[in-house]
């Protein structure tokens, strides 16, 4: 293609030069006293240098084992600094790192180990039974097996290796490329949940990791004075790329490491180590707001406390930004896109409900639904927050548009440039959008499309509900009728108290209204805090034939 001027050399340095792991190479030389990790917990203090030194010795483990570009290390560690290392570790000889759900079972940990066939597999030593369990039954075996982060003094399966007898007598310099990286280099593999057994697996290439870290650094914003921590896993999207080891690495902040979520902890340690943004699921807020209530730390470093997962409600947000802080930041997104809708503080407690507007380098927009094939990206719904669609992201900094070796999902969920997310939604004139559902989690009760949200928003404004998920079952007469699963409060509630709650009120229609309940003590979410409705729709058929359900 011709040009006004010789791009040659543009081409040449941006293509292979402008890749996330520079952007952390130029850190370690301008800050490499600077502290890049703080792990309570182990009373660990790690500057760029120590990390980078850390990075490399994995990366001389690895290429030891016979691990080049393309191949894949793939993990099951919590926040730890295992996790740190490894994100950084395996890019430096051009290896592709994994990270799964810690908390996958063993035979979801056998289907994603035989599709992904990782050369080295690296885990905390809290999951050394599941993860043990699933490589025994594997078809393909890695040839090294690392167990990590090893607090509880686990004893180690025979065969493995510990991961500081792995790396601690390895060269400490950067390791020699015997590769030129592009930007185009698939460098993270992250993992999403499907229909199956078998998470979906989507790869990140370089360009999106060092765009991913932008879009953070200029949203929050970010700089290297900043401390962060997550509440969340490491392992999906939002925990890794929202203030997580990408965008801070990058920027040259600092990250705390936080295993599992404690509120009294993420409170006091705020406070000790000066953090000023952390990331949690919105269920986690709650929990933090009536610690800080009972037991009150000093927040005043915070800037910004991120949340993704589900939508708040407003009196629930005026709480938190009452008692933990008022920069709150509300996102939507996915693994494949990152977050693409977001509420910033400014737009709440007024904009609690919605997800808000499109980030600076995305196009959300909401959609016509057929039922025989996609809509078009320009057949937009009615502006009027009444009419439902389908929301479609546009994200070309942030997403490779496909999954790994599924071209069947990739062609259902990709079209001209889109990403068709399966969501339902209305939208305003001011293109703020309002989640409403899942298009296959809908209810079409007596002819009437019915969305398990708004119910299980009436639901959860009853004193004594903790939480509910809405879902359904068959029912002759209307097709389908609406069941709803309760997380009672501390002093319960009966069945017939929600029936008669929900009769009377005046936001449920009565064809919307639930014709099952069943109380119970747990609904599944996902790391990142959205409820699972796929699954207790299954679970409600075996319920409707055991009895389990009361029926209105």
């Amino acid at each position: 293609m011709s040009r006004t001027y010789d791009d040659t050399m543009f081409i040449d340095t941006f293509e292979h030069n402008y890749t996330w792991l520079n952007g952390f190479m130029r850190n370690v030389r301008r800050y490499p006293e600077r502290t890049a990790l703080i792990d309570p917990v182990l009373d660990l203090t790690l500057n760029y240098k120590d990390l980078n030194v850390k990075a490399n010795q994995l990366a001389h483990a690895l290429r030891d084992d016979g691990v080049v570009k393309d191949d894949v290390v793939m993990t099951a560690l919590r926040n730890c600094p295992a996790f740190i290392y490894s994100y950084v570790g395996p890019r430096k000889i051009g290896a592709i790192v994994q990270p799964a759900n810690y908390n996958l079972a063993p035979g979801e940990l056998q289907l994603l180990i035989d599709f992904n066939r990782p050369k080295v597999f690296i885990y905390s030593a809290n999951v050394r039974d599941a993860v043990a369990k699933a490589v025994n039954n594997c078809k393909w075996k890695p040839i090294r097996m690392v167990m990590a982060d090893n607090l509880e003094g686990i004893e180690l399966p025979e065969g493995h290796i510990s991961y500081e007898d792995y790396t601690d007598n390895q060269e400490k310099t950067d390791p020699k490329m015997d590769f030129r990286p592009h930007i185009y280099d698939e460098v993270l593999r992250l993992c999403t949940s499907g229909t199956t057994a078998l998470p979906k697996s989507v790869p990140i290439n370089d360009i999106n990791e060092v765009l991913s870290a932008h879009d953070y650094i200029m949203q929050c914003p970010l700089n290297i004075f900043d401390r962060c921590m997550n509440m969340t896993p490491w392992f999906h999207r939002g925990g890794v790329h929202i203030v997580g080891p990408c965008p801070c690495l990058y920027v040259g902040c600092s990250i705390v490491v936080m295993r599992e979520f404690n509120p009294s902890k993420v409170l006091s340690w705020v406070e000790k180590y000066g953090i000023t943004f952390i990331i949690g699921a919105p269920s986690t807020l709650e929990i933090l707001s009536r610690s800080q209530l009972r037991h009150p730390s000093d927040l005043s470093s915070l800037k910004g406390l991120y949340t993704m997962g589900a939508p708040f409600e407003k009196a629930a947000c005026e709480k938190y930004m009452e008692t933990l802080t008022p920069n709150i930041f509300n996102g939507y997104g996915t693994t494949e896109t990152l977050v693409n809708l977001q509420l910033r503080p400014y737009d709440l407690p007024d904009g609690a409900g919605s997800v808000g507007r499109s980030c600076i380098d995305d196009d959300v927009r909401v959609v016509r639904v057929y039922d025989d094939k996609k809509a078009e990206p320009d057949e937009l719904i009615e502006k009027d927050d009444i009419t439902q669609g389908e929301v479609i992201i546009q994200s070309p900094a942030k997403s490779t548009y496909c999954y790994y070796h599924n071209p069947e999902l990739t062609e259902e969920k990709f079209y001209k440039g889109w990403m068709y997310t399966g969501d339902m939604a209305t939208w305003n004139k001011d293109s703020i959008i309002t989640i409403s559902g899942r298009k296959d989690d809908m209810l079409v009760v007596s002819g009437e499309n019915v969305y398990p949200s708004q119910i299980e928003e009436v639901l959860n404004e009853h004193p004594k509900v903790k939480d509910s998920l809405v879902t359904s079952v068959p029912d002759k007469v209307r097709g389908q009728v609406a069941v709803a699963y309760i997380i009672p409060e501390k002093e319960g509630v009966t069945v017939s108290e929600l029936m008669d709650f929900c009769a009377h009120n005046k936001m449920l229609s009565v064809y919307k209204t639930p014709r099952y309940y069943c109380i119970t003590d747990s609904i599944p979410h996902t790391a990142t805090g959205k409820k699972m409705h796929h699954l207790m729709k299954k679970r409600a058929l075996d319920d409707l034939k055991t009895g389990k359900l009361k029926r209105k």
